[in-house]
């Protein structure tokens, strides 16, 4: 028998997650800054993600956002297929979770109507949604707020399949070089390879939301990411872009099958508060 689910369920936990996500930093980022203040060689990085972290812990405490721009809602959903909905349409639901949390939250409303006309819709909606059907009973909700400034610096390279993982490795790295100062580093970088155009562009901006320091289960891909992380520390942008050996605090690889003519690649960079909050219901 399926399990019920109401959708008002689903509207309550987007609500309280989209605060949550932007007023406190996810317990893996503070262990990645954290780690990356020791690890800093350099005097004013350092300093630099010192202030970054005295920033967050004010902003926990006196309930303010982690960073101004309080970003485009991104929702992942993740639903067991013995479930049954009820109530409103699942993405009314969560665009009215959206609203709510970005209203009554006191969030930033950065969403404009039409991309062209640039009128804001005043409540941060809608949101991007990405549903997909599990196994199970129930549902998975992961909220993760986009910020502009790092979405901005993101990029897609429809590579040649004879460019193999040297090509892959360039495209990536080139991405982050082009980012520079433009995306709040440390970073924390999501790459998506194979699919199709938007299936690896996907990839990527879910990669995101993968815990810190959690590798790839394939040991091919865990060894990319590990080596795309290490170069990435080597380019000298640094804390804030001025300087350092701690430019990236995470680089994750997701992966898809694809076609024989082609290799696509995604590079979706976030900033150092990469806000994701999860929840199951």
């Amino acid at each position: 028998m399926a399990r019920i689910i109401h959708t008002e369920t689903i509207t309550a936990a987007v609500k309280e997650m989209c605060i949550e996500a932007n007023l406190f930093l996810s317990p893996d980022m503070t262990k990645a800054m954290q780690q990356a203040t020791e690890n800093e060689s350099s005097t004013l990085g350092k300093k630099i993600l010192l202030q970054l972290q005295e920033n967050l812990e004010i902003a926990g405490k006196e309930q303010i956002p982690i960073c101004q721009d309080t970003g485009m809602a991104v929702v992942f959903l993740e639903i067991g297929q013995e479930v049954s909905l009820n109530g409103p349409l699942l993405e009314d639901a969560v665009n009215e979770g959206v609203r709510q949390g970005y209203t009554e939250g006191y969030l930033r409303k950065s969403v404009v109507s039409d991309p062209l006309l640039r009128e804001n819709t005043k409540d941060n909606t809608p949101a991007v949604i990405h549903t997909s059907i599990v196994a199970g009973d129930k549902i998975k909700i992961t909220v993760a707020p986009k910020g502009f400034g790092s979405e901005n610096m993101s990029r897609i390279f429809m590579l040649k399949p004879a460019d193999g993982i040297d090509g892959v490795k360039q495209a990536v790295l080139q991405a982050i070089k082009d980012a520079g100062p433009n995306a709040c580093p440390p970073i924390v970088v999501g790459v998506g390879i194979g699919g199709t155009f938007e299936k690896c562009a996907l990839l990527a901006k879910h990669a995101l939301t993968r815990e810190i320091g959690v590798p790839s289960p394939l040991p091919h891909i865990a060894a990319l990411e590990k080596e795309l992380l290490a170069s990435a520390n080597q380019l000298g942008i640094g804390p804030g872009g001025l300087g350092g050996t701690q430019s990236a605090l995470s680089v994750a690889v997701d992966t898809y099958p694809t076609h024989i003519a082609g290799l696509p690649v995604a590079v979706n960079i976030c900033c150092h508060v990469n806000r994701h909050v999860t929840r199951e219901l």
